[in-house]
């Protein structure tokens, strides 16, 4: 039978219920009530207090509860219906459908935690093990060449307000789920209802829902539901995974789940950090990120978009995130302005992938030299704004024209964006990429004018 108790005090997203005798339900307990006009609430445990109090985070709006509400301890943690049930719907973080496609009817439910301690698995390298790295190809010119996606890593997209992040993600995943047939898990963390309706109808029109599965908790809902959006997401990910199946995970936004822990952190009564931030944000992000693994079964690829407030990346959560990943494809408001998408900043991004043991020699040495070149056009960059390009040297020329052949070569129609620029998208393979960077830096194509290599796909479609 249910443990029954009464809410006592709610705060916004939290809330203490207060039990008569014996045990209180244990920590990520799932608690129900009703409001006035019978309205479910769900909660979850996440503190104890004296006298046989549990505090209580909201994964529902807590809007018409009344002091003294029966409450009815469930004796479960929060579980959501497995992921091979899951494919083509669009859930909520309690596993609700709310796509209007009906309900889903299985009783096999997987808890989007592990309630109380696990045993410490065995991570020692077994002796005659090799890692191997297997690159997945993305059509994404930039992204390949210089920071490749790598089958189980964490990559990284931050960026300020209006750059592009989620048009990225899109576009990644479109690639992918079109070309190498994987599975997708997506989870809408604290971004806008617009944002997931668009999304969820462009998977219908591309065809990309029938292998996806969507996850959200939106600007709308409770700090509590934005929260666990994440697990739920990584949960039903990890239930894929150990069915053998590879799964390509994505999360917009995560910077959203740790400021959405803050606003809990605040209403749980907990004194914020000299940095203004919960005083759990490093252990709630590691958390989250160490879920986000392979295992003998299949390994889980991740691709998460990160808010940059205020264009800063030294922001104390952007910095926390960053630890866990990868690869880091920073987007640039300069790039932006110049009209140049992706606007992937080759020099402030970084990939922990660059190495001809893993890319092969050629696209190692290529990928390089790009890089140098960039650098070098940094510094002329400068010099060319005060005195203009006449007075630089002959070599520098060289380099300062051939680079800014290369970022317009970077840009690239986006198959997600057709229906805003109403250009055709383009997917471009890794060799074709490597081809026309190298035309490029040999000094091959020196005599087509720059604007020649924006918004092309290969280099054979240049117009010459």
């Amino acid at each position: 039978m249910d443990k029954k108790g009464k809410i006592i005090a709610v705060y916004g997203s939290v809330a203490d219920i207060q039990f008569e005798s014996g045990p209180l339900p244990i920590i990520y307990e799932i608690i129900k009530a009703h409001t006035f006009d019978d309205k479910e609430v769900t909660f979850e445990v996440v503190e104890h207090y004296e006298p046989n109090i549990c505090r209580c985070v909201a994964l529902s709006s807590t809007y018409g509860l009344k002091r003294n509400s029966p409450a009815f301890a469930s004796g479960n943690v929060l579980s959501v219906p497995r992921g091979e049930k899951l494919y083509g719907r669009v859930v909520s973080a309690l596993g609700i459908p709310i796509d209007d496609g009906g309900k889903i009817n299985t009783e096999d439910v997987i808890p989007i935690r592990e309630p109380g301690r696990k045993e410490a698995k065995d991570l020692s390298i077994k002796e005659n093990s090799k890692l191997k790295f297997e690159i997945m190809e993305t059509g994404i010119k930039v992204l390949d060449i210089l920071f490749p996606l790598v089958k189980g890593s964490k990559t990284g997209i931050p960026g300020g307000a209006a750059l592009g992040k989620t048009v990225l993600i899109l576009e990644i995943i479109h690639n992918i789920i079109t070309k190498h047939r994987g599975t997708c898990v997506f989870a809408g963390v604290g971004e806008r209802i617009r944002e997931g309706n668009e999304l969820y109808h462009e998977f219908v029109r591309t065809g990309l829902l029938d292998r996806s599965i969507m996850v959200f908790g939106q600007m709308n809902e409770s700090s509590g539901a934005r929260f666990e959006a994440a697990h739920t997401g990584v949960a039903i990910a990890e239930s894929i995974q150990n069915k053998g199946e590879e799964v390509l995970f994505f999360v917009d936004n995560i910077f959203r789940f740790s400021q959405a822990g803050a606003e809990l952190s605040a209403l749980l009564g907990r004194i914020p950090s000299e940095t203004g931030y919960q005083p759990t944000l490093t252990s709630e992000i590691s958390e989250f990120h160490e879920r986000i693994k392979s295992n003998e079964n299949a390994a889980i690829t991740s691709v998460e978009a990160v808010y940059v407030p205020a264009d800063d990346l030294t922001d104390p959560a952007v910095v926390a995130i960053f630890s866990h990943l990868d690869s880091i494809l920073v987007l640039s408001r300069d790039y932006i302005q110049r009209g140049l998408y992706p606007a992937i900043d080759p020099l402030l991004s970084s990939s922990g992938f660059i190495d001809p043991n893993i890319l092969g020699r050629r696209h190692f040495e290529i990928a390089q030299e790009i890089i140098r070149h960039f650098q070098k056009y940094q510094d002329l960059q400068r010099i060319v704004s005060i005195i203009g390009k006449e007075e630089l040297s002959k070599q520098e020329r060289v380099i300062f024209e051939r680079t800014r052949k290369l970022q317009n070569f970077f840009t690239q129609p986006f198959f997600t964006a057709e229906l805003y620029t109403g250009t055709k998208g383009a997917y471009v393979p890794l060799e074709k990429t490597i081809l026309g960077c190298e035309k490029i830096i040999s000094g091959e194509l020196d005599s087509v004018p720059d604007d020649k290599f924006y918004m092309i796909g290969p280099i054979d479609q240049l117009n010459i």
